[in-house]
């Protein structure tokens, strides 16, 4: 299975991704590699202080508007639900949200990952 099939499995909604690169794969896929180093850079953990969290805010809106871009559709809404809950003061429930979407983050990140070392 290539990767394009492997991201849509896992809810990503390439086509709409690919659409705002004007249909092109490879760009698509040029971009998925950036998303991936940008990860590397802003990951947010679910250890983060309850209390001053604004660093986690800045990361969250980070990758929300990279997955946003890429129709990382399952990334894209949970940081959107993160990013929201933080600035309501709820990191409680920014954490559970962070935590529920943690496994499909890693299969995508994966999948991505597994096509970069396959090129």
């Amino acid at each position: 299975m290539g990767l394009l099939e492997e991201l849509r499995e896992l809810g990503v909604n390439v086509d709409e991704g690919m659409g705002r690169l004007g249909g092109n794969a490879k760009i698509y896929e040029k971009m998925l590699g950036s998303f991936l180093k940008m990860m590397g850079e802003y990951a947010v953990s679910p250890d983060f202080d309850g209390e001053e969290y604004a660093d986690v805010i800045e990361k969250a809106h980070a990758i929300k508007g990279a997955a946003a871009n890429l129709s990382l559709t399952p990334i894209f809404e949970a940081y959107s639900d993160i990013v929201d809950l933080l600035r309501k003061g709820q990191p409680e429930q920014a954490r559970e949200k962070l935590v529920g979407v943690l496994p499909t983050q890693e299969k995508i990140i994966s999948a991505i990952r597994g096509n970069a070392a396959a090129q």
